[in-house]
């Protein structure tokens, strides 16, 4: 008997993680999943005897349970699992995204000297990830808003099915309305979309609309108590998105999957981790894509 799909979050004691904790117990309640909170440690001082590393284990421990304990007081979810691993954390949260939901991690971690292993972790669990992969940036869940934003959707000709259904479920979930964004150079509109050259921004403008609102219709069907609107501009994309993620709950984009094979996301992605203002969702798709985002 498998195991049922779970929320994981990794968590390391920092107020980065702790806002993906927040995060990761909000999407386990609301999908009525069992909630994995992973820490991983490694000795990183060279040869050491036994009883130097049981004392960083130990440690470890502390904040591993600190954070499974707090999911366990602070929220209704039943099934709260707490996973230490000894070695990479990026190969651990892969491993668990093999089962997974969702996989939930913060932007940075502890202090100003781990920020840039903690932030390649976070890049590199978005790239290899086998499941969507939230990166909780922004304000955070908590305080919760009595206004929250729309969930964002930045779409293109190659965005697969499996972004369009977890951007609609997310809308679904959190009782949101659902904003799709469509952008680029205004003789195609739309991210990598292979159009014959039309005679003006009107007619490429209209053609643009007939093909997203055929590709939006069936999870329109799907999911009919979610509102949706769509928004069309001919700027970069990564402005795009980047202003869209302003008072947005969570912008979701498609990954490309060539990010499994190179270990690296595309550069509108890596913008977004970067520099969102609210969480960004990556959602793997089943099928190779033409391009990367």
């Amino acid at each position: 008997m498998t195991e049922p799909h779970r929320i994981v979050v990794g968590y390391d004691g920092s107020d980065f993680s702790m806002q993906a904790l927040a995060w990761a117990m909000d999407e386990a309640e609301f999908r009525g999943l069992p909630l994995t909170v992973t820490h991983a440690w490694r000795w990183p001082y060279g040869e050491a005897d036994d009883e130097a590393k049981l004392h960083l284990r130990k440690a470890a421990e502390h904040v591993l349970y600190h954070g499974a304990n707090c999911a366990r007081a602070c929220s209704a979810i039943t099934d709260v699992a707490a996973d230490l691993y000894e070695g990479s954390a990026v190969q651990r949260l892969a491993e668990l995204s093999a089962d997974a939901e969702l996989v939930v991690v913060g932007s940075r971690g502890l202090g100003a000297a781990a920020r840039s292993v903690v932030g390649s972790v976070t890049a590199s669990v978005v790239a290899v990830a086998c499941c969507p992969a939230v990166v909780v940036r922004g304000a955070g869940p908590i305080p919760v808003s009595p206004h929250p934003g729309p969930v964002a959707l930045g779409v293109r000709d190659t965005t697969a099915d499996q972004v369009l259904d977890f951007a609609f479920h997310e809308a679904a979930l959190r009782r949101l309305r659902l904003r799709v964004l469509h952008a680029g150079h205004p003789r195609s509109l739309t991210w990598g979309v292979a159009m014959t050259h039309l005679p003006d921004l009107d007619d490429s403008t209209r053609a643009c609309q007939e093909w997203l609102t055929e590709r939006l219709a069936p999870w329109q069907e799907k999911y009919a108590g979610v509102p949706v609107d769509v928004r069309f501009t001919t700027n970069a994309p990564k402005e795009t998105l980047r202003a869209a993620s302003i008072g947005a709950t969570v912008i979701v984009v498609g990954s490309g999957r060539t990010a499994h094979r190179t270990g690296r996301s595309g550069a509108i992605i890596r913008s977004l981790v970067r520099h969102s203002s609210c969480p960004v969702a990556v959602v793997p798709s089943a099928s190779d894509e033409l391009h990367d985002l």
